[in-house]
């Protein structure tokens, strides 16, 4: 009986630490949680972060910055000027135009770009897009394959190409800087071509290397490719347009020959006839 009691007594000494100890832990985690304040509201709103783990970053126009000429009227084009001040009067003149629409003038300027590599290699075209978008001033627009290929490996839709179009003032300029600082910087340079008018008279011509354009950093070029430029104007005949161009500033082939002077030959020794 002493042993029974003496086991009775420790188990109900235990149970009661036990059941002390729980109520303890309940207690503080019940008295820790009523006594903490409520998330977020000791900081300010100002201070809480805005963005969350894992949203899309919103994208940022820094064409609308402020800038400090941003209240001073664009410059017209010099081209441009030039061409109302001096070409026009002189057209009208050559051919007799009575009417001022009938003097003709650059409409649009369309370059192309086209990268075969970027069936296999995409990555090539993003360099090509991002080059005309520096020599134009404008964003280029990703050119797609019309039908498949299997020969090529070229699938219908595959981006292939870049092209441009442009107008207005930006026209003018490149035109300015293609003719007073590019076509110089062409190697091995005899004049343009005068036989690629398309009888409608819109002129293309074919440009071997990109780095003609003074924007292209040569360090940075990772390869030499070429691209077409259209000269689109308003024109019924190639020799209006021929004429347009060649006021404008196009250095085509045959214009200015170098004279050469012929030397006189010495003249043969008259050889003796034996009889």
């Amino acid at each position: 009986m002493a042993k029974q009691a003496k086991a009775g007594g420790k188990a109900g000494g235990k149970g009661g630490d036990k059941g002390g100890a729980k109520g303890g832990k309940g207690g503080g985690k019940s008295g820790g949680k009523s006594g903490a304040a409520p998330k977020g509201a000791g900081a300010p709103k100002g201070e809480s972060k805005s963005k969350k783990a894992g949203q899309a970053r919103q994208a940022v126009d820094f064409t609308k910055r402020k800038h400090a000429g941003e209240d001073i009227a664009a410059a017209a084009p010099r081209l441009k000027t030039y061409y109302e001040n001096s070409v026009r009067p002189a057209l009208a003149t050559q051919f007799g135009f009575t009417n001022v629409h009938e003097i003709p003038t650059v409409e649009k300027i369309v370059i192309n770009c086209g990268v075969g590599e970027a069936a296999k290699q995409p990555k090539l075209l993003d360099v090509v897009v991002e080059e005309l978008a520096l020599i134009t001033g404008q964003k280029p627009v990703r050119r797609k394959a019309k039908k498949a290929v299997s020969n090529f490996g070229l699938r219908e839709g595959q981006e292939i190409g870049a092209s441009v179009t442009m107008r207005g003032a930006k026209m003018w300029e490149f035109l300015d800087r293609f003719v007073t600082i590019a076509v110089p910087r062409i190697r091995d340079f005899r004049g343009l071509g005068t036989k690629s008018f398309d009888g409608r008279g819109n002129y293309t011509l074919g440009i071997k290397e990109q780095m003609i354009f003074p924007e292209i950093n040569y360090e940075q070029v990772e390869s030499i490719h070429g691209m077409d430029i259209t000269f689109v104007t308003t024109a019924q005949k190639d020799a209006h347009a021929m004429a347009l161009l060649h006021k404008l500033g196009m250095p085509f082939r045959g214009d200015d020959k170098p004279v050469i002077p012929k030397t006189a030959q010495p003249a043969e020794p008259a050889t003796a006839s034996v009889s």
